[in-house]
């Protein structure tokens, strides 16, 4: 080893004192003055404190009333800020519209004596709370969880709910009620009674009828007159001459898609992803569709699971774009840039990308296909372009029964009643010479129209064997609306289902006219042309997290409740299992599958000739999984029938079939998923499985509506239903 000298020895130890007169500089050469030591802002000053104490946001900004929303689709959302707008017209009070996700709610007890919260909950799924209210219902229901009065306890807290369900599923309106009872436990004192929305009638209707006496009863317990407001806007539109065309939103969903950047792909950023393959399901020539679409996600970041959902971005047809375009008086300044500014924030947030242009927001942002509200109508009547429209929109506002007679029942969007109350045909395809225009300031309709949202399908496939495409199985809707004194019978069109036809068309190359209808066009070339690459077309998607899963351990039976498009996700749970059978096969041998549990699907559709759904593909499965996988079909419009000559349904198959089922069920420990219809078909198939249960345990019905009870609660009986 070389030894150092004692030079080298003198010229480290310099270096070691330099570089630590260095590093101490400060200390070193600074004057005697003590050094003032930054002071941390006060947490409630200036809002710069805690951005999760919604208490201080409050008191900051003199707000009376916030206002929580638990929403999964944003229906709630909407009507979170319905609530706030009517609160600061009728009274002149100002609210904090909250996403719950956002705040902690240790505080709660600390709302002032003269403020309200409002809770307006939907229900999701088994009565489950919305994604975004999962913490706030856990520290409701949870009798531990202490606010900073040191207790579970709410004493004088003035509240108001208003729930959001649909009677067709079992937990109707389950989280909102819930709020209600947990916070009347804790000492809270509600305002009015709890309103109902039913999804499966009318919402609308049911807020307006809960809204008007619960007015009454706030303006009493908050000791506030009606009057006190006024009629002042949410937004404001500026027109603007010039601005960077690039940095204008044109129908991109997200900063990181208009500015081509790479980032997470979410709900707040969809991902455009190729349409690898889009094909007709039902037989061709026939009256409906059915469309299977492969959505390539290589390279995207986006993962799936079996049973998960896609959320598909439409956009609204050509058609009303125009309609209502030509209504307002702006087809011809369409392209006309405009950016909006909320005039309250914490009220009304701009629900969509700005700078933007009249036709980008009508076309891609604002829901202009839905049927039109009766509450808006009455807001838009001062507008009118004659004294006759103003008369007949004002009077479907006020007359809840030809409201529905003309509007609810004909199925009209606001285009159309805004050309009908102006005595314009609203056959004909609307143009600026055939539509009366009306001078309804646009941050009203902003206002007034909910943001276009994304429509939800069950993933069809397995990453198992799909790892780099999402499958989707969408029937087209299409339905004829009822006629009335002033309209005739005429085809309304879904947005989603219809845009994903119109995919399908052009991405094949297949004409649009069927059968002499012309059937609703999408620009789905989608912003600057972005959404198609030669002949090669995108769509924006997400995928939301579901619980719809199969038992982990494949020796559990697995009972499978799916007609018509309920088929979709189990068509993802039978190829799980042929990817994990692939495997097993391959590892332990030709007998690895013997102790594996029955796979028993049910499924349902008119005819196996017209409408059979994945006809081809169910033999492979049975044969890939060694006879573990049973299918029992039923088609409802061919032999063989009922005895009596009626049809025959999955819940016939079923109850067939019971002796294996309440032997996969209560000795098998089974799962049991039911998806598809929740009206009439999930119902059917509860009550027939109670029967079965009851009577293989010797007992009623009764004792079998318990055993299906118990099983919802273990998870061992999930339902995927919609309305």
């Amino acid at each position: 080893m070389a030894v150092a000298s004692s030079s080298d020895v003198a010229i480290l130890a310099l270096g070691v004192v330099l570089a630590a007169a260095y590093l101490f500089r400060d200390s070193i050469f600074s004057s005697s003055s003590p050094k003032a030591v930054p002071v941390a802002p006060s947490k409630l000053s200036n809002g710069h404190g805690n951005p999760r104490d919604f208490v201080a946001k409050m008191k900051e900004g003199k707000k009376r009333l916030i206002i929580f929303y638990g929403s999964q689709t944003g229906t709630a959302e909407e009507y979170a800020i319905r609530i706030a707008k009517e609160a600061k017209t009728k009274f002149g009070l100002t609210s904090l519209v909250c996403d719950p996700e956002e705040y902690d709610f240790e505080n709660l007890d600390q709302v002032p004596e003269d403020s309200c919260v409002v809770f307006v909950m939907a229900t999701y799924g088994e009565g489950e709370p919305t994604d975004n209210a999962v913490q706030l219902m856990q520290n409701l229901t949870d009798s531990s969880f202490e606010f900073s009065n040191g207790e579970h306890k709410l004493e004088g807290l003035k509240y108001v709910v208003f729930a959001l369900g649909n009677k067709t599923y079992e937990h109707y309106n389950a989280i909102g009620r819930q709020v209600d009872t947990e916070l009347t436990k804790m000492g809270a004192v509600r305002i009015g009674n709890v309103g109902e929305g039913d999804d499966d009638k009318s919402m609308e209707e049911d807020y307006l009828e809960w809204k008007d006496s619960m007015w009454v009863a706030f303006a009493e317990a908050m000791n506030v007159e009606e009057g006190q407001g006024g009629d002042t806007p949410d937004f404001a539109v500026t027109e603007l001459e010039s601005h960077p065309p690039e940095k204008v939103y044109l129908g991109e969903l997200s900063a990181r898609a208009l500015t081509k950047t790479k980032g997470i792909h979410d709900a707040k950023n969809p991902y455009a992803s190729p349409v690898k393959v889009a094909r007709e399901l039902f037989q061709l020539g026939g009256e409906r569709n059915c469309v299977h679409v492969e959505l390539d996600i290589e390279g995207s970041g986006i993962t799936y699971q079996h049973g998960d959902h896609v959320g598909v971005w439409p956009l609204n047809p050509d058609v009303e774009t125009d309609r209502l375009l030509c209504a307002l008086g702006l087809y011809e300044k369409k392209d006309t840039v405009i950016n909006v500014d909320s005039l309250d924030p914490a009220l009304a947030k701009v629900p969509f990308p700005v700078p933007s242009t009249y036709v980008s927001v009508l076309r891609h942002y604002v829901d202009i296909s839905a049927v039109v509200g009766r509450q808006i109508l009455g807001a838009l009547a001062k507008f009118a372009p004659s004294p006759t429209a103003e008369a007949f929109l004002r009077n479907l506002n006020s007359n809840k029964e030809e409201y529905a007679a003309v509007v609810t029942n004909g199925c009209l969007k606001l285009g159309e009643v805004l050309q009908l109350a102006a005595g314009n045909d609203i056959s004909a395809r609307p143009t600026p010479q055939n539509t009366a225009a009306w001078t309804i300031p646009f941050d009203i309709v902003i206002s007034s129209i909910p943001r276009l949202q994304p429509r939800y399908y069950s993933i069809s496939s397995s990453p198992k064997l799909n790892a780099t495409s999402i499958h989707v199985t969408a029937v087209v809707l299409k339905y004829e609306s009822i006629a009335n004194q002033l309209i005739t019978p005429r085809l309304v069109y879904g947005i989603g289902s219809n845009f994903l036809l119109n995919i399908k068309h052009a991405a094949n190359g297949e004409s649009q006219e069927l059968e002499h209808v012309s059937l609703p066009v999408y620009a789905i070339e989608g912003p600057r042309g972005t959404h198609k690459v030669e002949d090669l077309y995108k769509i924006p998607v997400h995928v939301r997290r579901s619980t719809f899963r199969l038992p982990t351990n494949p020796r559990t039976p697995v009972i499978m409740v799916g007609p018509g498009t309920g088929v979709a996700p189990f068509r993802g749970f039978v190829q799980e299992r042929v990817a994990l059978a692939r495997r097993t096969l391959e590892k332990n041998g030709s007998d690895a599958l013997a102790d594996w549990g029955q796979i028993s699907l049910f499924y349902g559709c008119r005819k196996s000739t017209e409408d059979f759904l994945y006809k081809d593909e169910w033999p492979q499965y049975a044969d890939e999984l060694k006879g573990k996988f049973t299918m029992h079909c039923a088609f409802s419009r061919e032999p063989p029938y009922k005895p009596d000559g009626s049809k025959v349904y999955v819940q016939d198959l079923i109850w067939d079939d019971r002796k294996n089922i309440a032997d996969a069920i209560l000795n098998g420990k089974g799962y049991v998923y039911i998806c598809g219809d929740a009206k009439s078909m999930s119902k059917a198939v509860e009550e027939v499985l109670a029967r079965i249960l009851g009577e293989a345990k010797g007992g009623s019905e009764a004792e079998g509506v318990a055993e299906i009870k118990l099983m919802k609660e273990r998870s061992r009986l999930m339902l995927d239903v919609w309305s």
